[in-house]
């Protein structure tokens, strides 16, 4: 097997470099959510000095019930 290595920004992530951490929210409810998710987040991923993403779908599409909130969608980006 051929390990890959995929850049994001200056990260670099495969099966021979360290962890890092994505994640975020599952969408986005508000910018002011976001930002206190997103701070909170990298606070945490310093203090265990583990490289961070952050994630969040504008447009959750795969809801269980149709009438879920799927987020701001496209016209609010």
């Amino acid at each position: 097997m051929t390990s890959r290595v995929v850049r994001v920004g200056p990260l670099e992530i495969g099966l021979e470099k360290p962890l890092v951490f994505i994640g975020g929210p599952c969408v986005i409810e508000s910018r002011d959510s976001s930002l206190r998710h997103a701070a909170a987040l990298r606070d945490m991923t310093q203090r265990l000095n583990v490289p961070f993403i952050f994630k969040s779908s504008f447009d959750k599409a795969n809801r269980t019930s149709r009438s879920s909130f799927r987020g701001p969608g496209l016209d609010a980006v």
